[in-house]
């Protein structure tokens, strides 16, 4: 499995990470020329009972470190406290990527069969590294890096595909028929 889980956990979390940096900066634009500014923008939801915009960052950016500590056998590093504003966020994405960027290959690798014991909601559940990985972490991140992207569209945020994925291009003015 030869640096598998680094080229799974790590280099993933981190083009994603820098993708939703941009986005966020493009967020901080937009609320800039919004009347109620950053505060209704970061407070934005797509259902009442889901998680506004700060939290989806927040939960999106903690889960790359919430996955790849117990694959490296080591403690999840605290994030900086506030996530008051984007800049603020920014700095969390910016934490995460360098701590992502620390990590050595070999203690991500050896994480592959350690049993990773997580909650999820109310649920406890104990996988391998990889299948913690794979099963688990990814698609929880993911989850929420997509939720920053539909409150961001949903907020008239001038994003699209490219912005999330770093691989689409469109000329401008395309529109899906």
């Amino acid at each position: 499995m030869s640096c598998l889980l680094h080229a799974a956990s790590v280099a993933v979390f981190s083009r994603y990470l820098r993708q939703l940096d941009g986005m966020l900066a493009k967020a901080a634009q937009h609320a800039a020329t919004r009347p109620d500014g950053e505060a209704a923008l970061l407070a934005a939801r797509l259902a009442p009972d889901m998680f506004p915009l700060r939290q989806q960052i927040s939960t999106a950016t903690g889960f790359t470190l919430r996955a790849c500590a117990p694959l490296a056998g080591c403690e999840v590093p605290p994030m900086p406290p506030s996530d008051a504003d984007f800049a603020a966020l920014r700095a969390r994405v910016a934490f995460a990527l360098d701590w992502l960027a620390a990590l050595p290959a070999d203690a991500i690798e050896a994480g592959a069969v350690r049993p990773v014991t997580t909650v999820a909601g109310q649920a406890t559940h104990t996988l391998s590294g990889a299948d913690f990985l794979l099963q688990y972490a990814l698609p929880n991140f993911f989850f929420h890096l997509g939720m920053v992207y539909a409150i961001l569209r949903a907020q008239g945020v001038a994003i699209g595909k490219p912005d999330f994925d770093g691989f689409h291009a469109y000329a401008p003015g395309f529109r899906f028929s």
